[in-house]
């Protein structure tokens, strides 16, 4: 089968297409045939091993929906033919065929396209765990979003707004905050646009955010945690700027840090963490497929690329030229 092989960290010139075996499934994995592969933001920091290291070489991606085509000995959910996705899993994901447990696999609904499907799956249910799990958004709680229109962004903006919040968030050009407010946001700022914590204490009767979701990193962390009212939560995810630096528990108390507000909490959560249980995946994956197929979540597919172009994905996200997801077609 083809197959993008990544065998030494680099620019995404080292995205190379190769031929491997398919391989073949143990008893309580199935085979599957890819149809459609999402590229996510984490796929660019495999690739380049920042900012961790990563073993290699590396057939990259964690998400992606396509057919099943064997099933294991001991596989009883799941029958070859049957429509499929899964996100999170690091199993050789840019390639014609993947074996995935059958633990981590999600059925796909029939009027689901599945190229829509591996668009939607990964960043759909980082937002559901973060609105519903994590901090669970209520009505009329004031929820904040550094670069609100990405693509968990414009998810948390949705499913927020589902829980009746007032939505906040900052975008780095105009247009983006225009995607942001179609999609349901109340209030968007550009980051050169004057004195955003001024701003956000203005709309929140100078109390701040009960709660801000932070897939950035280094670069909006120190905002985010001045932007909180006492006992907000900061929910990290995300890394897209940077580690960030390491961290003063004490700020959390506010009696050190400028503009911190008092008894804070501060969570990184991760998506596999949160649907180790097999009933929390299915409910996590159910409620964005679900919501697809309802036509209550609104997902864009930026550009669909053949999969010897994953290269040229990885340029586009890169460099941020595109808004909405990036899938791969083999």
């Amino acid at each position: 089968m083809k197959a993008i092989m990544i065998k030494h960290h680099g620019n995404p010139d080292v995205l190379q297409l190769v031929e491997v075996p398919v391989p073949a499934p143990g008893d309580n994995q199935v085979l599957v045939r890819h149809m459609a592969i999402g590229v996510n933001f984490v796929d660019l920091q495999h690739r380049t091993g920042s900012p961790y290291a990563i073993g290699l070489p590396l057939i990259p991606g964690v998400e992606a929906a396509g057919i099943v085509v064997q099933v294991g000995a001991h596989v009883t959910e799941f029958k070859v033919g049957d429509r499929v996705a899964y996100a999170g899993y690091m199993s050789g994901v840019y390639a014609e065929y993947g074996v995935v447990p059958a633990a981590r696999l999600v059925p796909v609904p029939d009027n689901v396209d599945l190229p829509l499907a591996a668009a939607a799956l990964m960043q759909g249910m980082t937002a559901y765990m973060l609105t519903h799990a994590v901090y669970r958004v209520q009505p009329g709680d004031f929820v904040f979003i550094p670069a609100a229109a990405s693509g968990v962004g414009l998810y948390l903006i949705q499913m927020a707004k589902w829980n009746g919040a007032t939505v906040m968030g900052t975008v780095s050009s105009v247009a983006k905050a225009e995607l942001a407010r179609k999609v349901g946001a109340d209030h968007m700022l550009c980051y050169d646009q004057g004195n955003i914590l001024a701003s956000i204490r203005a709309l929140t009767g100078d109390q701040g955010a009960h709660v801000v979701y932070d897939g950035v990193g280094q670069a909006t962390f120190d905002l985010s945690l001045a932007l909180l009212r006492p006992a907000g939560t900061l929910a990290v995810f995300g890394l897209a700027s940077g580690a960030v630096p390491a961290f003063d528990i004490n700020r959390l108390s506010g009696i050190t840090g400028a503009n911190s507000k008092g008894s804070l909490f501060l969570t990184w959560p991760t998506l596999n963490d949160y649907t180790a249980q097999r009933k929390h995946l299915l409910q996590y994956a159910g409620a964005v497929l679900g919501a697809l197929r309802e036509g209550r979540l609104q997902t864009t597919i930026a550009d669909v690329l053949p999969l010897a172009e994953a290269a040229q994905g990885h340029r586009l996200l890169e460099h941020r030229q595109v808004v909405g997801k990036i899938v791969l077609v083999p």
